[in-house]
């Protein structure tokens, strides 16, 4: 099993969804970087469930710092992260052990892993696990916006409800970037969280859009053909539990299009080389072309629900029916924002790291 993501910044993932812990390990980070472990709290609590539109299961995500980091500051040595698991119920998941639960990597791992992997709430393939994601974030996030490069995603679309378009991207990032529900029309809050409310009264569960902005990135970052930016991109957010379809820029809508719409013309703005329109999603030949990079993730419904399924058990070979027990999400799209936040800064981290060298994010 291959857990670890990056050329020149790399990611390592470790734990089980109801192991003792879980957590990453950073290599490739600068020495002399500041790290905020009060920013990483705060990532962290956008990515926790709140209220009833999010899973029972609270986890206080208390981390801890291993090594890498000393009086504050990163010491250029590897950056191991670790967050306990407090809040399990194990037992939940006795029932189910045999049972390959739709959508779910239950059949495949066991498959894939002879039958020794730890099932348990998803064991390693958990969306529990995107919680070190996200702590990894909380130092890269803060060291990209301190050269003036910022990323923000919204909920696009949940259960049927759109919200409205980026506008002034490096506003809308601004405001983003504290919201719990991360929409840029709050009135359409009210109607997503209904309608997952709704679906969770069914024992159902609702998918929905993520959009993704970054802003302040130079022309010149990234490489053709097996590596593009958006390649690299795509590779991370793919890795996020529930991500099953990304584009870029207008993506599926080219299809639709006539070259003279979907080109973006160039011009000259205060000096500085831009584009009049961005279909592109500010990437060109797998390349930064200076606009701001906009991508958008579809994210499928929660597949553990209470409704019964049809399934197989997969030990004995034979036909079985389903009802999970145990707590889950009605719906993840607004827990996956963040995360999607933190692959994007990975990537972006690495991308930049490749072209002036892993000091550059500390100079």
């Amino acid at each position: 099993m291959k857990n670890t993501f990056g050329n020149n910044v790399t990611l390592t993932l470790f734990g089980e969804s109801h192991g003792n812990a879980i957590g990453c390990v950073i290599d490739g980070i600068a020495s002399g970087l500041e790290v905020n472990e009060d920013e990483i709290s705060r990532l962290l609590s956008l990515r926790r469930p709140a209220g009833a539109i999010s899973t029972a299961r609270r986890e206080e995500d208390k981390f801890e710092i291993l090594s890498g980091v000393f009086n504050g500051r990163t010491t250029g040595t590897p950056i191991c992260i670790t967050i306990p698991n407090k809040d399990t119920r194990s037992a939940d998941y006795g029932a189910m052990a045999r049972l390959a639960r739709p959508s779910h990597a239950d059949y495949t791992a066991h498959v894939r892993y002879s039958g020794y992997e730890d099932y348990r709430g998803g064991g390693h393939f958990s969306g529990r696990i995107t919680a070190a994601l996200v702590a990894a974030g909380g130092i890269l996030i803060p060291a990209l916006n301190r050269k003036g490069i910022f990323i923000g995603t919204h909920v696009k679309e949940c259960a049927g409800v759109s919200d409205r378009d980026f506008g002034d991207i490096c506003d809308d990032i601004k405001v983003l970037s504290g919201m719990e529900f991360a929409v840029l029309d709050t009135e359409k809050a009210d109607a997503m969280k209904a309608r997952i409310l709704d679906a969770r009264s069914e024992g159902d569960s609702v998918g929905g859009v993520l959009e993704t902005a970054v802003v302040g990135l130079d022309a010149g970052i990234g490489e053709p053909w097996f590596d593009t930016l958006e390649g690299m991109i795509s590779h991370a957010v793919f890795s996020i539990p529930a991500i099953k379809g990304i584009e870029f820029g207008a993506g599926f809508e080219f299809a639709r299009m006539r070259g003279s719409e979907a080109n973006d013309a160039f011009c000259i703005e205060s000096g500085r080389v831009c584009t009049k329109t961005n279909n592109a999603g500010g990437i060109n030949g797998g390349i930064t072309n200076g606009m701001p990079i906009v991508f958008r993730s579809a994210v499928k419904p929660t597949p553990t629900i209470s409704k019964e399924q049809e399934t197989i058990d997969y030990v004995n070979i034979e036909s079985a029916t389903l009802s999970a027990a145990g707590r889950h999400d009605p719906c993840i799209v607004h827990r996956a924002r963040i995360v999607v936040d933190c692959v994007t800064a990975l990537v972006i981290a690495d991308a930049l790291s490749g072209k002036y060298g892993t000091d550059w994010l500390a100079k």
